[in-house]
């Protein structure tokens, strides 16, 4: 799944800033055909006195950590793209707003994910048509 650890200070993120968010970084990864219900996007508010940028505490900053177990881009083109793709669904909720931002992406062997306890079908590309179309894993 792709996982979207967002931290933020308290007062970043309307509700509706977040469920806009949710829905163009899912649709970074619904638009290869992957199912919704891989994504995963955490939003977690820091207070400024626990947000620490250079040694001292700031309101100003976003910071996003990616998880990637369910493909890896191969290509540096391919990480080119997914970044600046990313980075246009941020912008208009972080750089519009004059927020400082970092984004890292991690790319995790899926050995050990499980989806309601059944590996995802990754290396069966129909199943995984069928869990995307259903938005569910289901047993294969």
């Amino acid at each position: 799944m792709p996982l979207h650890r967002i931290y933020h200070p308290l007062s970043a993120f309307s509700t509706s800033d977040k469920q806009k968010i949710s829905e163009r970084i899912t649709a970074l990864y619904t638009d290869v055909g992957l199912p919704a219900f891989y994504v995963v996007v955490l939003f977690t508010p820091v207070e400024s006195e626990s947000f620490f940028v250079s040694g001292k505490p700031t309101d100003k900053f976003v910071r996003v950590v990616v998880q990637h177990l369910a493909r890896q881009i191969p290509s540096e083109e391919g990480k080119k793209q997914f970044s600046e793709k990313y980075e246009n669904v941020l912008a208009p909720f972080v750089k519009e707003k004059g927020y400082d931002w970092e984004v890292h992406v991690e790319e995790v062997p899926p050995d050990m994910w499980r989806e309601n306890g059944l590996i995802p079908p990754i290396k069966f590309p129909e199943i995984e048509k069928e869990w995307a179309r259903q938005n569910k894993p289901i047993p294969y």
